[in-house]
């Protein structure tokens, strides 16, 4: 393992150990925080489409943001992870249509679009653990979401790219390697920050 990679993991074990001392109510505080913040940036208001994915644990909250925008008559994508880490999407068609999956997640039941589905997108929200000031992210190390990015690369589609997170996830400098993709503004339940793109 490279210096890089302990360091990442270092980082990611230190902040999972915060997001686990927050309690229910601190979570549910911030996910309205946070949709509400979220539904204002022009990222979603414009889009027609977006990739998302169902919170879980303590991660920052999206269900409430997926159904203003489903009920706003967006198109909502969501994953679902495919043996080898890769990701299929499906329609969100309501809190009702999710069914536990692999590794706690939860997934839609409806039918599967396809792993290219996503590069359809105006906006794509990734999950992360933090974010620095140069936009970089530090995902969970799956690298289930560096197949996207390479994906939307690949197609050329250029959709605003956003993270949800608390805001003390939002660090001076994150640890990064070339293919990293910045984001293009996080999202925490203090409000928004961008760093520019769409």
């Amino acid at each position: 393992m490279s210096d890089g990679e302990i360091i990442k993991r270092e980082l990611r074990e230190r902040l999972l150990q915060v997001r686990r001392g927050l309690t229910a109510d601190d979570r549910a505080e911030a996910e309205r925080a946070i949709a509400q913040h979220a539904l204002a940036l022009s990222a979603f208001s414009r889009a027609r489409t977006v990739a998302a994915y169902v919170s879980v644990g303590a991660e920052p909250g999206t269900r409430a943001l997926l159904e203003v925008l489903r009920e706003r008559g967006e198109r909502v994508l969501l994953p679902v992870l495919l043996p080898d880490n890769d990701l299929d999407w499906a329609l969100y068609e309501g809190p009702g249509t999710l069914r536990p999956a692999a590794r706690g997640l939860y997934e839609p039941t409806g039918p599967r679009l396809g792993p290219d589905a996503v590069t359809e997108a105006d906006a794509v929200l990734l999950p992360g653990l933090a974010v620095d000031g140069r936009g970089r992210r530090l995902g969970r190390g799956g690298g289930s979401y560096d197949r996207v990015l390479a994906r939307l690369d690949a197609a050329g589609a250029t959709p605003a790219l956003v993270v949800l997170l608390y805001a003390h996830e939002v660090l001076d400098r994150v640890p990064c390697e070339p293919h990293d993709r910045p984001v293009d503004a996080v999202v925490t339940p203090q409000g928004v920050r961008r760093f520019g793109g769409p």
